[in-house]
């Protein structure tokens, strides 16, 4: 039986791998609670049976917002048997986009996790006419909850109703909205069919080298298409996904189930990658001198094994004394971890990969489903610094400004109520233009040079392409975060965060007291340590692309204060208002003390 609705994944599972009592878990109090096929299905069936006695029909809107776990699995289930639409939203958004998108999507019920949403949320749908209740997975506010609703549809089993949905339902059906976080403006929502997300798993589900024995650690939002294909592809190859608590606690959770497969976004391994350098730090002696020697030695790693004899030598000794501590300190048997969602660091890519952790950098837009791109063992699978080659039966192609377009079935059918700008997005040729620039190296492989909307140009009228130098200067383990502006001006200059766990462990080492964050990055000594950095970041560009003036920010940027979308990328409009007065005196010409330059100069 040919898998054309996403709900035919349940009965796959069932016919295509052993029993196991895995196929989903999660930690509660403690304790990894584990569900096996059979409850896993009954869940569902129950929950689309409450559904039907709940009066959905074909068509109808319903939200989820919750973090990952089991029940997100069990509502998406139900909720495509049931033939209504599933709208996933991030629990971190605005009250205001949260009203958009139920007034927009006209939905009908919202299922959240517990009372501090449910708060939220009823703030909100008493300008949502279409909300008809909420139900909580865990809550006492007197809201119905996931268990009554199982309840109800045990109470009212509609077995024959809901085969006859599931006949009537197409493989070019829509099954999901997903509304696009964006960084300025109403979210968009991107209309997806069970066609378009079937298409993408399958194309990618030969990646894995492992099958139903695998163990998959999920913590990136289900609510976003990225993590959500992924969980369809684990479906598809029967391995077993384990919901991590939380971010903080990545680490430990990888530990105690030593999971396979990861998918991730470039920020969590920088901070892995901060980590693992600040325990070399801690270490004295010839542990200290060794632990750096492996450092080095990965930076100079070759990913197609072209490496010396004697670099392999070295390498060996190095993987048994330091690397193979970097792979326990993560489970100890990751064989694929997926990066996606933004470019991630070169160093990054080849020192994971010398210590035995393989990085695999993906590339796609919602509106593809989302891979166009993807790192793989194929021939000239991957290469430093490049997205890997196109996906096998997606087509990609360059336009004359470089601008990436892409077709193939897993292109979106269009944004929701929307048809203007669907058009504008897709052509009369059925191409859809991504909004990002790049080239294809003489191998084949996808380089992301920049994002159309993000690229700027100088008041001497050079281009800049931000990303690239906010990597380079991200390198630094001194470095949190940074944005790079310039529009307009006779040069580029930087926002840089400091991390300032790491700056303060710096000052211990020197010497130097500190006290808030505030005054830190106000000293002369941290200032000019900065300097260095972007110093050291201004040698890989050209002229025109280094940056000759910064400003360091006395606080963290995340997604609750704004400055970061739900999947850690800039809300770069949002933080060049936050922070105009500190942008614009980066440009006056008389210097400042606000400023810092370079030894670059303009």
């Amino acid at each position: 039986m040919a898998i054309e609705r996403l709900f035919d994944l349940l009965p796959h599972y069932a016919r295509s791998f052993d029993p196991k009592d895995d196929v989903l878990a999660y930690k509660e109090e403690g304790v990894w609670k584990k569900i096996n096929l059979e409850k896993y299905r009954r869940t569902v069936d129950s929950l689309s049976y409450g559904l039907v006695a709940l009066g959905v029909k074909k068509g109808d809107t319903i939200a989820t917002i919750m973090n990952n776990r089991p029940e997100w699995n069990y509502l998406d289930f139900a909720i495509m048997q049931a033939g209504a639409i599933h709208v996933p939203i991030y629990p971190t958004i605005s009250k205001a986009d949260y009203k958009y998108i139920f007034n927009h999507a006209s939905v009908r019920f919202i299922f959240v996790t517990g009372d501090d949403m449910v708060k939220k949320i009823k703030e909100v749908i008493v300008d949502c006419p279409t909300v008809e209740e909420i139900f909580t997975i865990k809550g006492q506010n007197g809201e119905r909850n996931l268990v009554e609703l199982i309840e109800l549809g045990e109470q009212k089993p509609a077995p024959e109703i809901v085969e006859r949905i599931k006949d009537d339902i197409k493989t070019e059906d829509l099954v999901t909205i997903i509304y696009t976080s964006g960084t300025t403006g109403n979210p968009k929502g991107v209309m997806l069919s069970h066609s378009n997300l079937i298409s993408n798993f399958t194309l990618v589900s030969y990646i894995p080298t492992f099958g139903q024995e695998g163990k998959a650690l999920s913590f990136l939002p289900l609510c976003h298409v990225y993590e959500r294909m992924l969980n369809y592809m684990y479906h598809y190859l029967g391995i077993s996904i384990y919901y991590a608590e939380s971010l903080a606690t990545i680490a430990e959770n990888a530990k105690e189930i030593k999971p396979d497969i990861m998918c991730c976004v470039p920020r969590l391994l920088e901070k892995i990658y901060d980590k693992i350098i600040a325990s070399g730090r801690k270490l004295t002696g010839i542990k200290r001198g060794l632990f750096f020697m492996a450092v080095t030695l990965a930076d100079k790693y070759d990913v197609n094994g072209r490496n010396s004899k004697w670099y392999k030598i070295q390498h060996s000794i190095l993987d048994k004394l330091i690397f193979s501590k970097w792979r326990d300190a993560l489970g100890g048997n990751f064989k694929i971890i997926v990066s996606g969602g933004a470019a991630i660091q070169p160093r990054l890519v080849r020192t994971f990969r010398a210590a035995g952790l393989p990085i695999y950098e993906g590339y796609g837009l919602t509106e593809t489903s989302p891979v166009v791109a993807v790192t793989s063992t194929d021939h000239n699978g991957i290469k430093i610094g490049t997205v890997g080659p196109p996906m096998r039966g997606v087509g990609v192609k360059l336009a004359a400004d470089g601008e990436i377009l892409a077709s193939g079935p897993g292109i979106m059918m269009g944004y929701y109520k929307d048809p203007e700008l669907t058009a504008q997005v897709i052509d009369k040729d059925g191409w859809f233009h991504t909004g990002d620039v790049g080239v294809f190296e003489p191998e084949g492989q996808l380089r992301i040079t920049g994002r159309k909307k993000e690229i700027f140009k100088t008041s001497l009228g050079k281009y800049i392409a931000p990303e690239l130098i906010e990597n380079k200067i991200k390198e630094s383990p001194l470095v949190d975060n940074v944005i790079v502006v310039g529009e307009n001006e006779k040069f580029a200059a930087a926002l840089i965060v400091p991390d300032f766990a790491y700056l303060r462990a710096w000052c211990d080492i020197k010497g130097h007291e500190c006290g808030t964050e505030a005054e830190m990055v106000n000293m002369p000594v941290i200032r000019q340590r900065y300097a260095r950095v972007v110093d050291e970041s201004n040698v890989h560009f050209g002229n025109a692309e280094q940056v000759k003036k910064f400003d360091l920010v006395p606080n963290e940027w995340n997604v609750t204060t704004g400055e970061l979308t739900p999947t850690l990328k800039l809300k770069r409009n949002f933080i060049s208002e936050k922070y105009k007065t500190s942008i614009e005196k980066l440009f006056q010409s008389n210097g400042n003390s606000n400023g810092i330059n370079s030894k670059f100069k303009p």
